[in-house]
């Protein structure tokens, strides 16, 4: 359990950092749920975001920090622009992150004239997000992928979600398997199908890229005026993966026309338009895709969609122990959602394919 975030636990911490003037104020900011995130302001009017990682979910420190510090001095080493990447904040020791009794710190300088949105105002908007990770994915081109650790192992090794899935109807600790049969039986079914992409990274067919692995719209940061792109955020999560499945999180989340735990099913599917909004801000922005990855965005939806599924119904059976939950059900609502997203993409295919023909360069 982490220790409670108290004033002198960040004043301490903040006297680590190598700021421009003293602080004045520091205040709790955003609603990320993983790490703690305070609003730093010195007297010199800089602004700073100082955050305390969540080390039961990033357990090695060291590789989480290295990668970001990998990838946002390779971005800002090839032309990218101040507000196009996140920038840390050395300590005073020249390091990038510093622990202490209250746990592990670190800062980045604040992104000025920017937004975030939690879910998308226009199609415009999904647009822009689309430009920031396609944008994102051509910048890293040429990053040596090698160098980067693995944060969160087999994150989307979809077999390996099969054998935990597996393992967990076996287990049936609650006795809840038999109340969901049908859920089951759509996810066995497709497990050839979505197994696809992992097999064909495997054997070379699709190349492994520096992927950001949480693609959602509240993960770019637009200008504040024109709600252009700026830059991706939250880059815990930025290992070696697969660009399909960036792509495939970001219509598996903003292209849904429905809440991720919605009950009434009658409500869940797959905006077209959306869809098509992301295809090409997405393939614009990222030029050098291969014409195997283009073929496979479609399959990169509906992999990381019924994954996700896959996932909430585990945790359901298992007890609920991972994904936090408000009120009863409520993984197994998130389960529903994806699955009738799933069947409803497949309902559309031609379209998908045919907007993803369209659209690509």
């Amino acid at each position: 359990m982490s220790a409670p975030i108290t004033q002198d636990a960040l004043l301490h911490t903040l006297r680590s950092f190598c700021l421009e003037g003293d602080v004045v104020s520091c205040t709790p900011y955003g609603g990320g749920h993983i790490n703690s995130t305070q609003l730093v302001t010195d007297d010199a009017g800089k602004r700073y975001i100082l955050q305390r990682i969540n080390t039961h979910v990033f357990r090695d420190v060291d590789a989480l920090m290295e990668n970001i510090q990998l990838v946002t001095d390779f971005l800002q080493g090839h032309g990218c622009e101040t507000r196009g990447t996140l920038t840390l904040v050395p300590t005073c020791s020249g390091k990038y992150y510093v622990e202490n009794d209250y746990g592990c710190w670190r800062m980045y300088h604040f992104v000025e004239d920017s937004i975030c949105l939690q879910a998308p105002e226009s199609d415009d908007d999904f647009y822009e997000s689309a430009v920031a990770f396609g944008r994102f994915q051509q910048a890293l081109k040429n990053f040596p992928v090698e160098k980067l650790h693995t944060t969160i192992p087999n994150f989307h090794n979809t077999p390996d979600r099969y054998r935990l899935f597996r393992e967990a109807i076996e287990r049936d600790p609650l006795g809840r398997v038999k109340d969901v049969q049908p859920e089951i039986d759509f996810i066995l079914s497709h497990e050839e199908t979505v197994c696809r992409p992992q097999h064909m990274l495997e054997e070379g067919r699709l190349p492994e890229r520096v992927t950001h692995n949480d693609t959602k719209l509240n993960n770019v940061l637009l200008d504040a005026e024109s709600h252009k792109a700026l830059c991706v955020i939250d880059l815990d999560t930025v290992m070696p993966g697969l660009s399909i499945f960036d792509f495939g999180d970001s219509i598996r989340f903003g292209a849904a026309t429905a809440a991720e735990d919605e009950r009434d099913l009658s409500l869940v599917t797959m905006s077209l338009d959306r869809f098509r909004a992301f295809t090409r801000g997405f393939v614009r922005s990222c030029p050098d895709l291969t014409e195997t990855e283009l073929d496979m965005l479609s399959d990169g939806a509906r992999t990381i969609t019924l994954e996700c599924g896959m996932r909430f119904l585990t945790d359901y059976i298992d007890g609920d122990c991972y994904f936090a939950t408000q009120r009863p059900g409520q993984n197994l609502d998130r389960c529903r959602t994806q699955l009738k997203l799933v069947a409803d993409m497949e309902n559309r295919w031609s379209d998908m394919q045919r907007i993803v023909k369209e659209e690509r360069l």
